[in-house]
């Protein structure tokens, strides 16, 4: 779940509502393609519940994410052509916030835009850590503090309560 504790940690409470407003439940059987490889896409993702499979067109997997992670958030920064099809391994739902939505509250917001590129930079700044230590060293060390062996920010360790609280609130409300 780590992905959306960057981006909610660094949001305010209104911000959060303003997610549950505009966000759409999506819901993906098995099998169902959420974001094909080669395309582009016009929402970012959050996965509220189920796993998905992330392949590349060699149909090599490349990662297997679940509950809080984000996706499409590349190719709301550039329009290039997205890296990866993502597919459901099981039930799962998603929220879907338009990129359009994003750019109009972007444009009329600054508070709101200086909160989430910085929520983007801090996330993405956290990916490219780990693609650095698995080509460095082939896999991530095993005695950290992280769920997954890593060692987790100061930015999100000061918000992690907060992020968690913030994550389950907007589960609550497209869940149910």
């Amino acid at each position: 779940m780590r992905k959306a504790l960057y981006l909610l940690g660094e949001f305010s409470d209104q911000d959060i509502d303003w997610l549950i407003e505009v966000g759409q439940r999506r819901s993906l059987a098995p099998g169902q393609v959420l974001i094909h490889q080669d395309s582009s896409i016009e929402d970012i993702f959050i996965i509220l519940q189920g796993q998905f499979r992330v392949s590349v067109e060699s149909g090599e997997e490349i990662a297997v994410i679940g509950n809080g992670e984000i996706v499409g958030e590349l190719s709301f920064l550039d329009s290039r052509p997205t890296q990866a099809t993502v597919t459901a391994i099981e039930d799962s739902i998603v929220m879907a916030v338009e990129k359009s939505r994003i750019d109009g509250r972007l444009n009329t917001d600054s508070r709101f835009a200086s909160r989430f590129y910085r929520a983007l930079g801090i996330l993405l700044a956290d990916r490219l850590r780990d693609s650095v230590s698995q080509l460095a060293y082939g896999s991530l060390k095993e005695n950290t503090a992280g769920e997954d062996g890593r060692t987790l920010s100061p930015e999100l360790l000061d918000q992690l309560d907060l992020s968690a609280i913030r994550f389950e609130r907007i589960r609550q409300r497209l869940l149910d």
